[in-house]
C-alpha cells in the first residue's frame, strides 16, 4: 500500500476537518443549519456526571427516578444537554471566540435513549470592537421527532475581514 501523503511538510497544505475560516462579514442573518440527530445513552450519561459530579437523583438514581421522581424515570443532566446540543452545530471558526450565552432554557425534560438536534439560526450582527464584531445565534434542541427542549441564544466575536471598514462606525 502507498502512502498518499508521505511528505510531513506538505500536511499544513491540507484543509483542517471541521475548521472554518469566515469572518465578521461573511455572516448571513436568518441563515440556519440543523445537526445531525443524536442518542444519548445511559453510559454516557452517567460517565457526563461523574466528570461533572453532578450525581442528584433525577439524573443518577434510577429507583429514586422510578419511584419519588415527578417524570418517572432519569432525566439527562440539562448541562449535559446544553454541551451535546451546542456541539452537533459546533465548528472551529479561527476568528471567532465565545463571549457567552444569554436566555438559557431548560424547557422540557431529556431523558436516557432521547434523540437530540439542534438548529441553529444566525439572530443578529453589529461592529464592537477595532478588530472584532459581536455575533448571535439561536440555538434549539429538539429531541425525537421534533419536540424543544432547551433553547439559548450563543454570543460570539468575531474578527473582521476588513477592519478598517468598521473605524468609522465606532
Amino acid at each position: 500500500m502507498k502512502n498518499p501523503n508521505p511528505d510531513p511538510i506538505k500536511h499544513k497544505e491540507i484543509p483542517i476537518w471541521n475548521a472554518e475560516n469566515w469572518f465578521y462579514e461573511d455572516l448571513v442573518i436568518g441563515q440556519r443549519q440543523r445537526s445531525i440527530r443524536r442518542t444519548i445513552s445511559e453510559g454516557e450519561s452517567m460517565q457526563f456526571n461523574a466528570l461533572v459530579m453532578d450525581f442528584h437523583p433525577y439524573v443518577a438514581d434510577e429507583i429514586f427516578a422510578q419511584k419519588e421522581g415527578i417524570f418517572g424515570k432519569r432525566l439527562v443532566a440539562g448541562a449535559m444537554v446544553f454541551s451535546v446540543g451546542l456541539g452537533l452545530v459546533a465548528t472551529n471558526c479561527v476568528n471567532s471566540f465565545s463571549y457567552g450565552y444569554d436566555k438559557l432554557r431548560f424547557i422540557k425534560p431529556t431523558f436516557i435513549g432521547d434523540t437530540i438536534y439542534t438548529i441553529k439560526t444566525n439572530l443578529e450582527k453589529s461592529p464592537k470592537y477595532e478588530t472584532l464584531g459581536l455575533y448571535r445565534a439561536s440555538y434549539e434542541v429538539f429531541k425525537n421527532e421534533g419536540e424543544l427542549v432547551l433553547y439559548c441564544e450563543h454570543i460570539q466575536t468575531v474578527k473582521y475581514k476588513n477592519p478598517e471598514t468598521f473605524k468609522t462606525k465606532q
